[in-house]
Formats: C-alpha cells, structure tokens, sequence
C-alpha cells in the first residue's frame, strides 16, 4: 500500500507525511550526504524529495536507494573534468556529456516511477524564463542534469526540443515545490551567502554573481521548513570543488545533528515515529483483512 493510499484513510489533505527539499551549491551538496545520514540515524524516511541542482544530484540517488555513504563513494577520487566536456563556447563553456553518462551509469532506475521515493527535479525554462518541475517519465536523467546546468559554464540540456538550465537560477531552495503535499517538511540548505573574494578573476566573479542570485530567492522558502538545516563553514569551497567532499559532509553531518538535537525538531521526529507505527499497524490489519477475504483456491484435480 502507498503512502498516499494511507493518508486517504487517515482522511488527510496532503499526499505525502514528511517530504525533503535539498538545495543548490555546487560541491557543496555534498553536505546534503551528512545532513541525509543523520536524518536517517533520527529514524526519519522521507515520502518525498524535491531537489535543485546540486540537491538534485543528491536527491535522485537517495531516491534510487542509495545510503549517503554509497553516494559519497560513487564520486570518491573524480575530478571536474570528468563531467564535462570542453567545447566551443557559444551557449557554454562545457557540454554536460560527461555527468549524462554518470548517471546513466549508476542510476538503478531509468524513469522517475523507477525511483524508490517519489522524486521532484527543478530545473528553469531558459526560453520562458520560468521554473519547471520534472517529477515523472523517461526524462530522469535528463531533468537531473539540467537542473545541474549552470547558466555560461554549462551548455544547457535539452529537452523535448526545449532549453533548460540550472533550477536555482529562480528557485534555488524548493521547499514551495511540496509544501502544499506534505505534513512536514525538512529543508537542508547548503547555500549560504559566499564572502567576496579576495583575488578576483571570471571564475570566483561567475560563482559569487550566481550565488548572490540564487540566495536572493530562498528567503520565502526557508519560512516554510517545519525543520531548516542549513551548513555553516562550507562558503569556501569553491561550487567546483570535488577534493574536499569528506569535510563539506562532515560539516553538513555536524550542523544536521545540532539542529536535530533541538527540542522543536525532536517534536516532529517524534510524530513522524508515531506515524511510521500507526501507518505500520494499519498495512499489517489491512493484510490481514485481505488474506481472510481472498477465496481458497481449489486443489488441482489428479487427472490419471
């Protein structure tokens, strides 16, 4: 039985109890890989993610049934280029060739119905100027990159004959994006306001314009985080960073356990426990109910 099938007998207006929404940051979403451990060391599952592109890269693989720890491994001694491929720069510096075929390769799943735990991808039209939200059919992996495409570093993926780039261009931090569906929410967010830097070139002045933009568009949905995680001490990793990923996931592992050892966050944890044995005790009495009523099936004769 689904978990929106149990909230219809609990005779509830959300589709889902306890929903994620991991946010944009380059290399810093591998804090998200610390944050999702501790929350999995709490006793908390979640029904649904929604994610932006670096919480997309996370998301999707904690969605397929990756541990945190798995995830970390798959990426353990990658460097940059790997992901991209250097290319003429008309719409972008590198084409995305290279994550494409990462995510071809160890995602279990090929299609969003695929995915173990429901699975929302943001990405932004680049024509329309608008966001879009990826949730179901073959384009899995597609939606997962453009999600990732940084505007200018990154060509941007096509889809359907449509442009589409980085999610956090207008929506960097999806919360809004399930909070009409779920009981609560935990938000993780990674992205903090980076400090300017001290040498300038078009790397670093690249990096601080899109997080200054994309951190201009999370204010509203960090309001709507029944439980807000954010990482502190990571803003100097640069979004490219994939050198330092144990230390940016022992930082987002440290700040999740603090804020989860808060007393408001222990209060929804235990309501989300509750739930877990209520919705268990109800599968178990539906099942029992089911295998009574189903009709004894008749002994095949022995023919001679």
């Amino acid at each position: 039985m689904k978990g929106d099938e149990i909230m219809a007998i609990f005779g509830k207006s959300y589709d889902h109890f306890l929903g994620y929404a991991l946010s944009g940051g380059g290399a810093k979403g591998f804090a998200h890989l610390g944050a999702l451990k501790v929350l999995e060391e709490c006793g908390l599952k979640p029904d649904v993610i929604a994610g932006t592109s670096a919480g997309a890269l996370a998301g999707v693989f904690y969605a397929d049934g990756y541990h945190p720890d798995e995830i970390v491994e798959l990426f353990r001694e990658k460097e940059f280029r790997e992901f991209v491929e250097l290319t003429i720069p008309t719409t972008g510096f590198f084409k995305s060739a290279g994550l494409h075929n990462f995510l071809k390769k160890n995602l279990r799943a090929t299609r969003f119905e695929e995915l173990q735990i429901p699975f929302y991808v943001v990405t932004t039209d680049w024509n329309r100027a608008s966001t879009v939200v990826f949730s179901n059919g073959d384009d899995l992996v597609e939606a997962v990159v453009a999600s990732c495409s940084v505007p200018i570093v990154f060509h941007p993926q096509m889809i359907h004959d449509v442009p589409y780039v980085d999610g956090g261009l207008l929506k960097n931090f999806p919360v809004s994006v399930i909070r009409k569906k779920c009981k609560y929410v935990i938000g993780v967010n990674v992205s903090l306001i980076l400090p300017p830097p001290e040498k300038h070139n078009i790397r670093r002045m690249l990096e601080r314009t899109f997080n200054l933009m994309s951190n201009s568009n999370t204010l509203i949905d960090k309001a709507y985080c029944d439980i807000l995680i954010e990482t502190e001490g990571i803003e100097k990793y640069s979004i490219f960073d994939l050198q330092n990923q144990l230390k940016i996931m022992e930082a987002g592992y440290y700040y999740a356990a603090l804020t989860m050892s808060k007393d408001e966050s222990w209060e929804v944890a235990k309501k989300c426990h509750r739930h877990y044995a209520l919705t268990k005790k109800i599968r178990e009495q539906l099942n029992w109910v089911r295998g009574r009523n189903e009709p004894e099936r008749p002994e095949k004769p022995n023919i001679q």
